[in-house]
């Protein structure tokens, strides 16, 4: 486990890069889904599961649920930060690992099931890492992507014409940071066209809605707040938007405001997660 680790993100990924909070609050948010998209895998006590890109580790301890004490769970991630909050979290008896997951320290043929979530979008060779992935598995073994929808696929669902612009405003602010190009990012999109190049076979979807109205749970209003209304919508968006348009933003965005969009009776928030699953 001690090779060198070499920074292999397509959007700037180190081995200090925190986005632990985050994490977190997606993993708490969308838990009842995730954790959905687990149970319709039919793990079986005793396999042996690799979660590639585990983050702060909240499904390490779902799999452990699934696999029972015979089972073995193994998460890698790249940043510190995020193997800091899963190894805290961790059983003692799940094993964490700092490694890139493009060039993992693991043997060959050794799993029943690759989960990555959220991971695969972040590498500048989607295919040719689950190629790599693929080979941990053993025959018949699975690799499941995970993806939830990027933020211009998030609704507005009482305001169609500020959704259009703040969706525009989101994909513009991406492209100047990144210096990408919308057309950069098509590959990664296509979960299953990712495993069928990778040489997966039976190659499967499904997609899982995260539906959430009012009145929200305190999980559900922590990430919707402090991860896509402060960090997204927040000041970043002013230079795409006319003054106009941020005001009212801002005025949705704020718990201070008589309207602010969490505390709606007509709140509805829809984000989707899809699971591509192919088998070696």
């Amino acid at each position: 486990m001690d090779k060198p680790i070499v920074d292999s993100g397509l959007l700037g990924d180190t081995k200090s890069r925190d986005y632990a909070q985050k994490l977190s609050l997606f993993n708490r948010f969308a838990a009842p889904e995730l954790r959905n998209a687990i149970a319709s895998l039919s793990l079986e006590p005793g396999m042996q599961v690799l979660d590639a890109g585990c983050g702060t580790g909240e499904a390490l301890q779902w799999f452990r649920d699934a696999l029972g004490v015979n089972g073995i769970v193994i998460g890698l991630d790249l940043s510190s930060p995020h193997l800091a909050v899963a190894r805290a979290q961790a059983q003692i008896d799940v094993l964490v690992a700092q490694a890139d997951m493009t060039k993992p320290p693991l043997s060959a043929r050794s799993f029943d099931l690759v989960w990555s979530v959220n991971t695969i979008n972040h590498l500048r060779d989607p295919d040719a890492s689950v190629a790599t992935l693929s080979t941990l598995l053993r025959p018949g073994g699975r690799i499941a992507l995970g993806q939830s929808s990027f933020l211009p696929d998030m609704y507005f669902a009482w305001d169609s014409r500020l959704e259009r612009l703040t969706n525009e405003a989101v994909r513009q602010y991406y492209r100047d940071k990144y210096s990408l190009d919308e057309r950069d990012l098509t590959a990664v999109r296509a979960s299953v066209g990712i495993l069928r190049r990778a040489g997966l076979k039976d190659v499967q979807a499904q997609t899982f809605n995260i539906d959430r109205v009012s009145p929200l749970n305190p999980s559900d209003e922590d990430y919707l707040l402090e991860a896509i209304f402060r960090a997204t919508w927040g000041a970043r968006l002013r230079p795409y938007l006319a003054d106009t348009d941020y005001a009212e933003l801002v005025k949705l965005c704020d718990p201070l405001e008589s309207g602010f969009a969490l505390r709606r009776p007509d709140f509805h928030f829809l984000q989707t997660f899809t699971l591509a699953i192919g088998i070696a």
